[in-house]
């Protein structure tokens, strides 16, 4: 987003809706009209041969669903297996994606005006995948942006 349309947005006061869910110990927020459903996941078959952050796939009302373990993802330690993990369904160019996460959280409508840019010294495994943050009174919300989670053959060719 330009700071021109942030200011038009400001100016209106435009907001939006987010998701927000826990991956590690850092809340993450995802625009809510890219997502499709919260689910457990379960029944998931492992890919053999697959990149790391791919967790296997299932089979969701008739659609394949692909999982991207989004820990890995962020290359953070392995979750604790105590139940099914959670995931945050998605669509991107016609494919089924369940971002697996630890902990889904509240919906939030916080003020377009308020998005900044990713700090300098954001995690630069978190600024890898996040459009932008906003703070809030108890931390710092990183937005996470679908193209660049699943723009994971980029990073392949640049490591």
């Amino acid at each position: 987003m330009s700071e021109t349309d942030r200011e038009e947005n400001h100016d209106q006061g435009a907001s939006c809706d987010y998701i927000t869910v826990t991956i590690g110990s850092q809340l993450f927020g995802m625009p809510i009209e890219g997502v499709h459903d919260v689910f457990r996941l379960t029944g998931m078959t492992p890919v053999p041969m697959s990149r790391k952050e791919i967790a296997g796939v299932l089979n969701m009302r008739g659609r394949i669903v692909t999982a991207i373990d989004m820990r890995r993802r962020l290359d953070l330690g392995n979750r604790e297996v105590s139940e099914a993990p959670m995931a945050v369904g998605i669509e991107h160019g016609g494919e089924s994606y369940g971002l697996v996460i630890d902990e889904v959280g509240d919906v939030l409508r916080l003020p377009l005006a308020n998005i900044e840019p990713n700090p300098v010294n954001l995690d630069p495994r978190w600024a890898r995948v996040s459009s932008g943050v906003q703070r809030l009174e108890n931390g710092l919300l990183v937005i996470l942006d679908v193209d660049r989670i699943l723009d994971m053959d980029h990073e392949a060719v640049a490591a």
